[in-house]
């Protein structure tokens, strides 16, 4: 409470499926989810290029790093 983003980058780490058509719709909804202009948001994705339990396409991974500033 009283806390608003001022800045969020996430990563999704994923073999497939292929996530470059969906990032804008993931934005726009992490932004209205969270109540904030989407230009303070970065949403990326990216592979392993086959290595580790994202490659052998086990699973998928996110990252993500906010800075939350006083409303």
């Amino acid at each position: 409470k009283g806390l608003t983003v001022n800045n969020l980058d996430a990563t999704i780490v994923a073999q497939k499926p292929k996530l470059s058509p969906y990032l804008n719709d993931m934005k726009g909804r992490l932004s209205t989810v969270l109540e904030v202009d989407p230009d303070v948001l970065n949403v990326k994705a990216t592979t392993t290029e086959g290595l580790g339990f994202c490659g052998r396409e086990e699973g998928i991974a996110a990252y993500a790093v906010v800075s939350l500033g006083r409303k």
